[in-house]
């Protein structure tokens, strides 16, 4: 796997460890990218499982996942990927990624929280992480049907209304790039290209990330410091860790997400926001 992935992945290898499998971790480069020679160099003889994310949540990197498939095939070993971030976001089909084990959640394209999904290859048996009948004997516990509808319909919707919706949000997030960046000291982190449409992380030298959060929030602009799923913890996050930022550089980021219902007007209010909030904790 990678140091760059969610940490409800890390938190499952870390348990695997416990239990005594052997766990590899590969470092990305400074744009949080993994290539597929890592991890073909990484595999070893008695490897039964790679997971690599198709999207990081931080940085929006995406992640050459078919190929990563390709390379674990080859070596007789299952490929899993985190598409929490990719599914209804990005083009995605898992046909064509290979993958034998994807996980996606509603809440990410406009469904209901509460309720994901665990896609299976035909012919991949699962071990129950709670025993009983139900989901074909993987897991037990009923599951919400309204739940599940409410997702398949969010799904479609967001699958129906990706091509445009992509194409605006990569114009907002270009937009909002460049205003960002054009405050001195303040740098991009994740890949300039390569990356999702509606994430931008910044790194701003010189000045505390907390209080730059804090001074956004009540000029009402909702920025975070790092992972939602993480929010509250005091330590820098390990995914701008990973990337070679020092605790000092990764405590000074911030992570803005761009939405269906974002404006250019709110854009363009994020910036001014920023660019005095920035003013403010230099001074």
């Amino acid at each position: 796997s990678t140091d760059v992935e969610h940490s409800a992945v890390l938190g499952a290898l870390r348990l695997l460890e416990r239990l005594g499998f052997a766990v590899t971790r590969l470092r990305p480069d400074r744009f949080g990218l993994v290539y597929p020679e890592q991890v073909e160099e990484a595999l070893r003889p008695d490897t039964i499982l790679v997971s690599v994310m198709a999207a990081n949540n931080e940085l929006g990197t995406l992640y050459p996942i078919r190929e990563v498939a390709e390379i674990a095939h080859a070596h007789g070993a299952l490929f899993h990927t985190d598409a929490v971030q990719a599914v209804g976001q990005v083009p995605f089909r898992v046909d064509e990624v290979g993958a034998d084990l994807v996980s996606l959640s509603a809440h990410k394209f406009y469904g209901p929280k509460g309720i994901g999904a665990l896609l299976v290859r035909q012919g991949v048996d699962l071990f129950p992480l709670v025993p009983g009948k139900q989901e074909g004997g993987r897991r037990g516990g009923t599951q919400s049907p309204v739940l599940a509808q409410g997702m398949a319909v969010a799904l479609e919707k967001a699958l129906r209304l990706l091509p445009e919706e992509s194409a605006r949000l990569l114009a907002l997030r270009r937009r909002l790039e460049e205003g960002l960046l054009a405050v001195e000291g303040v740098e991009l982190n994740g890949h300039p290209e390569r990356r999702l449409p509606k994430l931008v992380n910044v790194t701003v030298k010189g000045a505390d990330g907390e209080a730059l959060l804090l001074a956004m929030d009540l000029m009402g602009v909702a920025v975070s410091s790092g992972s939602a799923c993480s929010a509250g913890s005091l330590e820098p996050s390990h995914v701008l860790l990973a990337i070679g930022r020092s605790p000092r550089e990764a405590r000074a980021s911030l992570l803005f997400s761009l939405g269906r219902y974002t404006t250019e007007a709110e854009v363009d209010r994020a910036v001014e926001v920023f660019r005095e909030a920035v003013a403010r904790a230099r001074a």
